[in-house]
């Protein structure tokens, strides 16, 4: 197959419930019949990766997605987020990234998983472009799609960019849900795209650990010394906004940052940040449950958040032992 459009050439228009039932439980759950450890560069690890990969697709097809109505207060709420716009963009660029990156693999089977990679980037946008379509969300002309220049460089900040809005997505997903604002019916058309993006940064942490495993060493430093280039550029870009224009010339603004600060537009419930992080972790391991666990999982996001939740307890903990202690000082003080 030359097209990445022929990778699955035809999808089901009316598939029947029990159908769609059989294809969620197998997108979630997924074990390799491959005897033993899977260790990263072993052609064992790399042949289960590519399974899992193919095996756990799920064929739901964006044309036939029915929106459902949504009440005045709740339209304002989905058409007033700060993402549209900036979301159909990454999803274009995304395609475009791990095909690219994907043309420049010898090895047959983690080219084949990164080709679907792509195709399903491109069915996410369709998604979303349907959604705008349907909710008269206004956006911003989309920019040309341009190859990248530096391959390797554009699929790092594409894949460690999904690792770490994905895991503040699943929790800000699951506060949605919780808060009862999104009709349910919302919430289920969305949830595929959701566990699809888990399958994504499940492929890219297990791509990174085969492709650190192969490379000569003598590669290696100047790779670590990219990934770490990514990771500085990636905070850079969350602490600012994207603004483009429309052709009447009003000013769209964009929250790079939304998948960490959208508790507050997606909910009216009342949320702590720590509670916040702490949902995040729970909904990346139920997401990341149903995956045999010899694959890898990405592991800085959960695990900076899991730092500093256990810092935030600890200065919790002192604070209040040095109030209580304050105020038995208080009570024996001389009146």
């Amino acid at each position: 197959m030359s097209r990445l459009e022929q990778l699955y050439s035809h999808l089901p228009d009316a598939p029947s419930d029990k159908t769609l039932a059989k294809a969620d439980f197998e997108a979630r759950h997924w074990s390799s019949a491959i005897p033993g450890p899977l260790k990263p560069g072993t052609e064992e690890h790399k042949r289960a990766v590519a399974d899992m990969f193919r095996e756990t697709f799920n064929p739901y097809k964006p044309s036939v997605i029915k929106w459902p109505e949504l009440d005045p207060q709740t339209l304002h709420r989905i058409t007033s987020l700060p993402i549209w716009d900036i979301a159909v963009q990454t999803e274009g660029k995304a395609r475009l990234r791990m095909a690219a990156y994907a043309d420049m693999i010898d090895d047959p089977d983690m080219k084949d998983a990164l080709r679907r990679n792509a195709w399903e980037e491109n069915r996410h946008k369709e998604v979303l472009s349907k959604l705008v379509e349907a909710y008269n969300i206004p956006m911003a002309p989309e920019s040309p799609y341009i190859e990248p220049k530096d391959t390797e460089w554009a699929y790092l900040v594409t894949g460690f960019s999904e690792c770490v809005d994905s895991f503040f997505a699943f929790g800000l997903f699951a506060l949605a849900e919780r808060a009862g604002l999104f009709p349910m019916e919302l919430i289920e058309t969305f949830e595929p795209v959701m566990q699809e993006e888990c399958r994504h940064i499940l492929l890219f942490a297990n791509w990174l650990a085969w492709h650190r495993a192969t490379m000569p060493w003598w590669k290696r430093p100047v790779f670590e010394a990219r990934v770490l280039g990514v990771w500085a550029f990636l905070a850079y870009e969350r602490m600012d906004l994207a603004r483009s224009i429309d052709s009447e010339g009003n000013e769209h603004t964009q929250d790079n940052n939304f998948t960490v600060t959208g508790a507050k537009d997606m909910t009216d419930i009342d949320i702590k940040v720590p509670e916040l992080m702490q949902l995040c972790l729970d909904e990346n391991d139920r997401r990341f449950s149903g995956y045999d666990h010899r694959l890898l999982r990405p592991t800085t996001t959960p695990n900076l958040v899991k730092t500093g939740l256990f810092a935030y307890r600890l200065w919790e903990k002192a604070s209040g032992a040095m109030r209580a202690r304050l105020g038995q000082t208080k009570q024996h003080a001389p009146a």
